[in-house]
């Protein structure tokens, strides 16, 4: 089976770590976890960068950190994982679903200011498959409006505007080191913020809201364990030092599906001139009238991995009865995109066969 990612790390990689790790009897809060931290802060350029067990449990976090409370409005791109919008609903508050742009799949400027409101009190960008386009327009919209950006870019490490590293941008940004991204720890995530007022937050509601002075601990907030592991750590820190190359390699292997599929009618999902995009995952638009479905189904007989781009939100069965404002664009992403599989010795040239006689059937 060609699957639609495969880790970019082996064991021998880590072995000797995992080793010391397991000698040491340090599994959680060690030098690990310090040391990964501290790789990711300096990549992104940001100033501080907090571990989590999760994308889902940085955002949650964030949003706390934001203030957001019951019945406040967080506005949400619409096409992403439902991680983006469950956050937002577990405060109590209201996801409003921004539409996105048919090419990039990310939230429409427009859209953003259509949907604001006195209730509004901050954005969640989603950087769409490790796309950041059109994040600094956003950005301008919250700094126009006095809204907090959080920008969910659990799909988007390495990713840049203007040389500029996602992380490095929002007022905080979340990653995800789940299994299907460039960068895995099996589970885990991470926050990353440039405002110094979020600092204590961050290091107290991460450790049971607890303190350490001069090796006393105190309790001085309530919190949460949310901390990630020394094994899982050291996973990390091998693909930091790794990412660029990775990232290259996958622009490559997107350029070769774009060169053979553009001539059966696909359309890859665009970028904006001054982003570099990670290839989190290669996704096409499908040719008008043909069955996506149909299509993941033929390439599945041929052991080939694809799935759906994402969600549309707005259209889930949970958020569709309770609100109601199914996004049109969204929706039609929903329905029309494919991606691929992408990772290192993949063979394109087979998948794009497969598809060609999907999408071509001999006569």
């Amino acid at each position: 089976m060609q699957r639609i990612i495969k880790p970019y790390i082996s064991f021998d990689e880590v072995e000797t770590d995992f080793r010391e790790i397991l000698e040491s009897g340090i599994l959680t809060k060690g030098p690990y976890v310090g040391r990964f931290r501290e790789r990711i802060r300096e990549y992104i350029g940001a100033s501080n960068a907090f571990l989590t067990t999760s994308a889902t449990t940085a955002l949650w976090l964030s949003l706390k950190a934001a203030g957001i409370k019951a019945g406040d409005e967080v506005i949400v791109s619409d096409f992403s994982f439902p991680a983006s919008a469950n956050v937002i609903e577990d405060l109590g508050a209201i996801p409003v679903f921004a539409d996105v742009d048919l090419h990039t799949f990310n939230m429409l400027p427009e859209e953003l200011e259509k949907k604001l409101t006195r209730k509004t009190k901050a954005v969640m960008f989603v950087d769409a498959l490790g796309n950041p386009s059109g994040i600094l327009e956003i950005k301008n919209i919250c700094k126009k409006y006095n809204l907090i950006l959080i920008e969910d870019a659990a799909c988007a490490f390495g990713s840049s505007v203007n040389n500029i590293k996602c992380g490095n941008i929002a007022d905080m940004t979340c990653f995800s080191f789940h299994p299907r991204k460039l960068l895995t720890t099996g589970e885990g995530g991470a926050i990353t913020t440039n405002l110094p007022g979020y600092t204590r937050f961050f290091e107290v509601k991460l450790n049971h809201g607890a303190v350490v002075d001069s090796q006393k601990q105190d309790f001085v907030d309530y919190g949460y364990n949310f901390r990630l592991p020394e094994i899982q750590a050291a996973m990390g820190i091998k693909q930091v030092e790794k990412i660029d190359s990775i990232i290259e390699s996958r622009q490559k292997i997107k350029a070769e599906y774009v060169k053979q599929l553009n001539s059966l009618g696909f359309a890859v999902q665009t970028c904006d001139d001054n982003v570099v995009h990670n290839v989190q995952s290669v996704v096409f638009k499908v040719p008008e009238g043909l069955d996506r479905d149909g299509l993941i189904a033929h390439l599945r007989n041929n052991q080939i991995e694809s799935t759906l781009g994402t969600y549309c939100l707005s259209n889930t069965t949970y958020y569709r009865n309770k609100y109601g404002q199914i996004q049109p664009n969204a929706a039609f992403l929903e329905k029309n995109t494919i991606t691929l599989p992408c990772f290192e010795g993949v063979d394109v040239n087979h998948i794009c066969e497969s598809i060609s006689k999907f999408v071509k059937p001999a006569n």
